[in-house]
C-alpha cells in the first residue's frame, strides 16, 4: 500500500519565516504601502511574518567607537536583533536618496551588523567567518531614476553597499533586487501596479 502524505499548497513553504526590514523614515511613504502589500501577500502565502520599522525604533544611530570598543545595544536594537535570527528570509524596503541608504537605515545596520553578530575576523587574517549563513534577502528600493539608468550611469551603489558589502559580506545569500522608479513622476495607477507587483512577490515568498 503507497501511503500518501498531506501536501500544503506551497510545496513546504508554509513555514517560512520571513523579516520586513522597513528603511524609510516617513509612515506615508510608499515604502511603507509596499511593506504592508507585501506583507500581506506573505501572509496568504501562509508564512510567518515580523516587521521591523527602523524610523520607530528608539537607539542611536551613531557607532561611536567604531569596533575599537563596544557601544551597549539598546533594547529595540537588541529586539530587532532577535528578531534577524529568527527570520530565514530578510526583505529590505527602502528609498535611494543620493545615491545611498537613507542615515537611518545606515545607522541601523553600523549599530547592529557587529562583529561576533553578523560576521567574525579571523585572528592574524584578512577572512573572516560569515555569521549569518543560511538566511536569504530581497532588497525592495524606489529610485527616482529608471532603473537602467541607475545600473549602467552610476553602478547601482546603494544596491552594491546593501547586498553586497553588508548582506553577502555576513552570509545572506542569495539577495535578489527589485527597483521600481522613477517614483517622483509615478502615477496612482503606476504606484497600484507596483503595489500589486510587491503583494505577488510576497505571496511568491521571495
Amino acid at each position: 500500500m503507497i501511503l500518501l502524505l498531506p501536501q500544503n499548497q506551497n510545496n513546504g513553504k508554509m513555514s517560512r519565516k520571513i523579516l520586513i526590514i522597513n528603511g524609510h523614515p516617513d509612515k506615508e511613504s510608499l515604502n511603507h504601502a509596499l511593506a504592508a502589500s507585501y506583507k500581506e501577500g506573505a501572509i496568504q502565502a501562509g508564512a510567518e511574518v515580523q516587521e521591523i520599522a527602523i524610523a520607530e525604533l528608539e537607539f542611536s544611530p551613531n557607532l561611536a567607537f567604531g569596533y575599537r570598543k563596544r557601544t551597549e545595544l539598546e533594547p529595540d536594537l537588541l529586539d530587532a536583533w532577535d528578531k534577524i535570527k529568527w527570520a530565514d528570509h530578510l526583505v529590505w524596503i527602502h528609498p535611494v536618496w543620493w545615491g545611498g541608504l537613507p542615515a537611518i537605515t545606515k545607522g541601523f545596520i553600523d549599530r547592529l551588523f557587529l562583529p561576533g553578530f553578523a560576521f567574525q575576523y579571523r585572528e592574524n587574517s584578512i577572512w573572516w567567518d560569515k555569521l549569518l549563513k543560511g538566511k536569504t534577502g530581497h532588497i525592495i528600493t524606489t529610485i527616482d531614476q529608471p532603473g537602467y539608468y541607475y545600473r549602467w550611469m552610476y553602478g547601482r551603489p546603494s544596491i552594491n553597499q546593501l547586498k553586497k558589502s553588508t548582506l553577502q559580506f555576513c552570509g545572506i545569500s542569495p539577495v535578489k533586487v527589485t527597483t521600481l522608479g522613477v517614483v517622483k513622476t509615478s502615477t496612482q495607477e503606476l504606484r497600484l501596479r507596483w503595489l500589486q507587483k510587491v503583494n505577488h512577490l510576497g505571496k511568491q515568498l521571495k
